[in-house]
């Protein structure tokens, strides 16, 4: 008797549990968390690029977790490698910014990153899959694939993506970008 209502008492749990988690209108939200939005929201805005692009990089480049470093080097929440982390500070006339920093203040490496995707942005009139592949793989990979015909730059293509990692980076970014904005409707 005692196993049948501890059985039925796990049930009614579990039930109440699945109701209360369906019936709160942004359930997926606790699946798909987003932290750090009011740092993304503000670069989002001082940079005109997409919150949620922003939010899915950082997603997949590392998962919300600051002070990561990539087995090559690259650094913080969007893992922007040194070199280019030292030119975007160049570029953009970033003032007082370590690569120790970057590391570790989520704010900073998000308004480098964001800057990059802007650039990016510029540089690919806007071509969002083309943006997140260069990311990734570099803007001069990029430029050599769709200069040679190997990519047409689309996300329809995004199979033709001649480098495994690139290919399947671009994918993840993209389920992720789709997943936040029908999840969350605005930043």
């Amino acid at each position: 008797m005692r196993i049948l209502r501890k059985k039925r008492v796990l049930l009614l749990m579990f039930v109440s549990f699945v109701l209360v988690l369906f019936l709160n209108t942004n359930w997926m939200a606790w699946f798909y968390p987003i932290h750090y939005k009011e740092e993304i929201r503000a670069q989002s805005q001082s940079y005109e690029v997409d919150p949620f692009l922003i939010a899915s990089i950082i997603k997949v480049e590392t998962n919300f977790k600051t002070s990561k470093e990539s087995k090559r080097g690259a650094i913080g929440l969007m893992q922007l490698m040194p070199d280019t982390a030292n030119w975007i500070l160049e570029q953009a006339k970033i003032p007082d910014t370590s690569l120790e920093e970057l590391k570790h203040e989520p704010e900073r490496n998000i308004q480098l990153g964001t800057w990059y995707l802007r650039n990016l942005s510029d540089q690919f009139d806007g071509n969002e899959a083309v943006m997140i592949a260069a990311y990734n793989a570099g803007p001069g990979k990029v430029n050599s694939w769709l200069r040679d015909g190997v990519w047409d730059g689309s996300f329809d293509t995004v199979k033709d993506i001649p480098f495994g990692e690139t290919r399947h980076y671009v994918q993840r970014v993209i389920y992720y970008y789709n997943q936040y904005v029908k999840i969350y409707n605005t930043f």
